[in-house]
């Protein structure tokens, strides 16, 4: 079974078969383009992206600190999840 970056091509005039592993860029591109349409579809109906319970903010006077921490760890369980489902 091939997997689905992988093209089977006759070569010429014998019964053997080459594998060429190509890299589905087209794919690749229409997939990240559906995910950040997805991504400000959640923000524009209101999915506090960037302000979930567990991000640092600190605001003293003129000094503004933040820090993305639940952010961040729910991005890269979403990212983990999404090269899993496609690594399979």
């Amino acid at each position: 079974m091939s997997s689905w970056f992988e093209r089977r091509f006759d070569t010429k005039g014998t019964k053997d078969t080459k594998v060429r592993r190509v890299f589905p860029l087209g794919k690749v591109l229409v997939l990240v383009g559906l995910g950040i349409a997805g991504l400000g579809l959640l923000i524009m109906i209101g999915v506090p992206f960037g302000r979930l319970p567990g991000d640092f903010y600190v605001r003293r006077g003129a000094f503004t600190f933040y820090f993305p921490l639940a952010t961040s760890v729910v991005l890269s369980i979403l990212i983990t999840l999404a090269l899993a489902f496609f690594r399979r």
